[in-house]
């Protein structure tokens, strides 16, 4: 099963740490050899600009994510 990782590219959350959070997001899915499993995505923007930084993980939203929480929510959901 392949999964699917949304990360929001609004000039709002990208300001707030979504450009950070997508180079997290690329060097764990290189670091972990999941860069060919997962497909990775910008959007436009959520329309949840107060609670960003935003992205989607298989459908679950995830917001004000940091680079330090986003590599606890990374583990959680991908290692195995």
């Amino acid at each position: 099963m392949n999964s699917r990782i949304q990360i929001c590219m609004g000039s709002s959350c990208f300001a707030r740490g979504n450009s950070k959070n997508l180079q997290v997001i690329m060097q764990y899915l290189k670091d972990h050899n999941l860069d060919v499993k997962i497909e990775l995505s910008g959007l436009r923007c959520c329309n949840q600009c107060a609670k960003g930084p935003n992205m989607t993980i298989d459908g679950v939203e995830y917001h004000n994510v940091d680079a330090g929480t986003l590599v606890d929510i990374l583990d959680k959901t991908f290692k195995e």
